[in-house]
């Protein structure tokens, strides 16, 4: 697994959550939170990270309109909130929890700071983690903004490969295993779930991809 969430095998969460640290363990517990609670909204003080133990939160924001537009949605091991770390005041987005059973750390940006200050390499993959969410992020947007559903779901496709695939060495397939319904497929990818299966199983006749539930397969193609 080539996650962008890891570099180099090594799980951000693993090294951040503060019960690694004497220091900071009395202080530290999980909040939990259900289904469609916010863990954070637009304009409210960035003077936290988070880390995600369990269940899935995604990242967005409102247009003018009152539209909603989905930017990420994370899961175990993630983190988000980073741009506190940038000296960004004020959030930009809203954070909401999709799952019934979200368990969430959160840690300060001063006992952050703290961590980081102690192990320089942390520090580095932190940063580097930040530089390649947002060049990430930017590149989904102009999908969005620029790409028909089709391609848009193609470039995804492509993304998931990246964060979650691996070779079958037997049938040559690129198999993906990842942690996203389809509903949350086609809010990625901004479009509705009925037309992410019209399209999917479009792809599947041409024998592009085979799916399931958890597994999506990029076919290989026979010379």
């Amino acid at each position: 697994m080539n996650n962008i969430w890891y570099f180099e095998d090594i799980n951000l969460f693993k090294i951040l959550c503060p019960h690694k640290y004497p220091a900071y363990t009395k202080d530290h517990s999980l909040s939990t939170y259900k289904k469609s609670d916010y863990i954070y909204f637009e304009e409210d003080s960035a003077n936290k990270i988070y880390l995600i133990d369990k269940g899935k939160v995604k990242i967005g924001y409102y247009t003018e309109d009152g539209e909603e537009v989905i930017k990420a949605i994370l899961t175990k091991g993630e983190i988000f909130g980073e741009k506190a770390l940038l000296g960004v005041e004020k959030r930009s987005e809203f954070a909401q929890s999709i799952d019934n059973t979200t368990a969430i750390c959160p840690v300060t940006k001063d006992a952050l700071f703290s961590i980081m200050r102690d192990n320089v390499s942390v520090s580095f993959k932190i940063y580097k983690f930040i530089g390649l969410r947002i060049k990430k992020l930017e590149r989904r947007l102009q999908l969005l903004l620029f790409k028909d559903t089709k391609t848009r779901l193609l470039e995804f496709l492509d993304e998931l490969c990246d964060d979650y695939g691996y070779n079958c060495e037997e049938t040559g397939d690129m198999v993906i295993h990842h942690p996203y319904t389809q509903k949350d497929i086609a809010t990625l990818i901004g479009t509705s779930r009925p037309t992410l299966n019209i399209i999917m199983n479009e792809l599947k006749e041409q024998k592009v991809i085979n799916f399931t539930r958890k597994e999506i397969r990029i076919l290989a193609k026979v010379a």
